[in-house]
């Protein structure tokens, strides 16, 4: 929030955004979260359906252990989530699975191979999610006219 505050000051209210440079032209955060992150978790689930297969029969819920040890924002669950929902795809489990890990621990094998850090983002096999996600982000400032 410091840095938004500081953008604020120097750019003006409603005078940037956060966003991607994707296929030449750039998209906000919100748009990227579709564009990249959902479309990497898609792509993962059509590549190793036995993941997709494994989360179905093992969760009843879904959780981001790093999210909530660090209040910070929860992308996988939602794109996970928004992926079962899309696809009319339900929990059927009993357990609690982890999405990614906290201090080494996560609940399940499953939780690393579906973690960001393991992802791989759509349309780059030599990249994971994560690394996009926090490498590729760039700010767009609106000139005054």
């Amino acid at each position: 929030m410091a840095r938004q505050r500081e953008w604020d000051l120097k750019y003006g209210d409603d005078r940037w955004t956060v966003g991607y440079v994707i296929d030449g032209e750039f998209v906000t955060q919100d748009e990227a979260l579709e564009l990249i992150y959902h479309r990497s978790y898609e792509e993962h689930f059509r590549r190793h359906p036995e993941d997709l297969e494994e989360l179905i029969r093992t969760a009843k819920v879904l959780r981001n252990p790093h999210a909530e040890a660090t209040t910070g924002v929860d992308l996988q669950v939602p794109a996970i989530m928004d992926y079962l929902a899309r696809h009319n795809l339900s929990l059927q489990g009993s357990e609690v699975v982890d999405i990614g890990s906290w201090q080494g621990q996560a609940s399940h094998a499953l939780s690393i191979r579906l973690s960001p850090l393991h992802i791989k983002v759509v349309g780059n096999d030599r990249m994971t999610l994560e690394n996009f996600w926090q490498s590729k982000k760039c700010l767009a400032v609106w000139e005054e006219e």
